[in-house]
């Protein structure tokens, strides 16, 4: 499990709810769209370290 990989995928989270929320107080399709596809990134990410923390744990 990389930690370092890990923060940046809860910061991509972060920073794309935060994109997400002010493109939904602000009215702007294309800001909130931005956030939305952070958070995907940052899911994308937390989905990679488990599968290889998975792989790891089967060869160990």
């Amino acid at each position: 499990m990389s930690t370092e990989e890990r923060g940046k995928a809860t910061g991509e989270n972060i920073v794309g709810k935060a994109k997400e929320a002010l493109g939904n107080v602000t009215g702007d399709p294309e800001t909130k769209a931005e956030g939305q596809g952070d958070q995907a990134k940052g899911e994308a990410r937390h989905t990679k370290e488990d599968v290889k923390d998975k792989i790891k744990d089967v060869f160990n």
